[in-house]
């Protein structure tokens, strides 16, 4: 039915987009370059906040497009970037592991993708919908917000004017923004944030001064092996698997195509997986889907896996200009602070609203136990160690929603809203 309705949905979309073979070389890299502009800020936020090399997350992004369209045959108009759903995990997991073992751990964020691509493949999608129903996947997209609202609220008062300013802008952006403007505020608030830094603070462009123009991004390698952050990582990937499906539906309607049947399901999430272990190799965040970018495609009508491929490889000059990374470095954290505060907050909104949207049905008691529970244990920072071996936070928090969904017994009221 899903696929049905995304085919029928696409048609709307179909008759409207733009011919690959119609548009100019170079119309191709403007609209390639355009896409990238749209992911851009999101994609070097990440790394800032976690203590990353923004230009080898760009790298990273660059390199995992270019290895899921080659999984994917090359069907599949996708670009994938740094996902925010990982920032709470690698921060936690750099405390305990430090940062070399927080990247080691992306490498189980990968194994679930194989795994979920390995049972897609033999039994479809209808077990996933048991495992990981919207009661369990809202309260984790929920907590993947509010676990790092202190930090927002840290940086933001290193110069709470400075943040206030690059937060108004991103509102206004959201609110009143129109075309492509409406997609990127996180770019907007960065950009005006920094001018105003610029005219009336103090901004230190000696790195930017020393930085060669030519220059590889700064990769960091796992130093040793330990199973520990693995673990660690591995319920961390429940939610952006499930978004990761999501998005594929969104982009069967944009394109008109069916996706989910050709390449297959089982493949896009084995090109997911397959580039966050590269990330995790390569010193980058984890890498997934980007719907940012599927909304831009809607806007353009241009949905050519080939211009997405562009943008890839846009991504990967970009990242070896030595200006572009020193610039990223000396954006005022305060500012980064600003933009948190909106976004947190509205990675949160996202899991109320998946609760709302999905009619889950919050008279039930179950359900409501499932929720308090899940974010309880998630905001009040519960942990589980066992030896040398700990999980806590989203990840434990994530382990205890599935756990209790399927031990609580479910009636039929509690899968329906009460009626009014």
């Amino acid at each position: 039915r899903d696929a049905q309705e995304s085919r029928g949905l696409g048609d709307v979309y179909k008759r409207q987009t733009s011919p690959i073979d119609q548009l100019s070389p170079t119309r191709q890299v403007v609209v390639g370059v355009q896409y990238l502009f749209v992911a851009f800020g999101a994609t070097v936020l990440v790394p800032l906040l976690v203590g990353l090399d923004p230009s080898a997350a760009l790298f990273s992004a660059g390199i995992g497009t270019l290895i899921f369209h080659l999984v994917t045959k090359g069907k599949v108009p996708i670009f994938l970037g740094s996902s925010f759903a990982f920032i709470a995990p690698i921060v936690s997991a750099t405390e305990l592991y430090g940062l070399s073992g927080a990247l080691l751990g992306i490498a189980g964020v990968a194994f679930v993708y194989f795994v979920m691509s390995a049972l897609i493949k033999l039994f479809g999608t209808k077990f996933i919908n048991r495992l990981f129903p919207e009661v369990v996947i809202g309260p984790v997209i929920m907590l993947i917000g509010l676990s790092l609202s202190s930090s927002a609220v840290k940086m933001a008062e290193e110069n709470w004017p400075l943040a206030a300013i690059s937060l108004a802008t991103a509102i206004v952006v959201t609110l009143y923004g129109r075309g492509l403007i409406k997609l990127i505020p996180i770019f907007c608030g960065i950009i005006v944030g920094y001018l105003v830094d610029l005219i009336f603070f103090d901004i230190d462009f000696s790195g930017i001064e020393a930085a060669g123009w030519f220059s590889l991004p700064q990769l960091t390698f796992p130093e040793k092996f330990s199973w520990a952050p693995i673990i660690y990582m591995i319920p961390v990937a429940i939610a952006p698997v499930i978004e990761h499906i999501g998005d594929i539906y969104v982009v069967n309607s944009v394109t008109g195509k069916n996706f989910v049947k050709d390449p297959g399901l089982h493949r896009t999430m084995l090109g997911d997986g397959l580039a966050c272990l590269v990330a995790s190799f390569l010193g980058g965040p984890p890498v997934t889907t980007y719907s940012e970018v599927t909304g831009a495609m809607s806007l353009t009508k241009v949905t050519a896996p080939r211009v997405l491929r562009i943008s890839a490889v846009t991504a990967i000059v970009f990242s070896m200009i030595g200006k572009v990374s020193a610039f990223l470095k000396s954006i005022d954290t305060a500012i980064l602070g600003g933009i948190m505060l909106l976004l947190f907050g509205t990675i949160a909104g996202a899991g109320i609203n998946n609760l709302l949207n999905s009619r889950v049905n919050l008279s039930s008691s179950r359900n409501i136990v499932i929720i308090s529970v899940t974010l309880t244990t998630g905001i009040g920072g519960a942990v589980l160690s066992m030896g040398r071996f700990t999980l806590g936070g989203i990840g434990l928090s994530a382990i205890i929603a599935v756990l209790l969904n399927l031990i609580l017994p479910e009636t039929e009221a509690d899968r329906r809203p009460k009626e009014q």
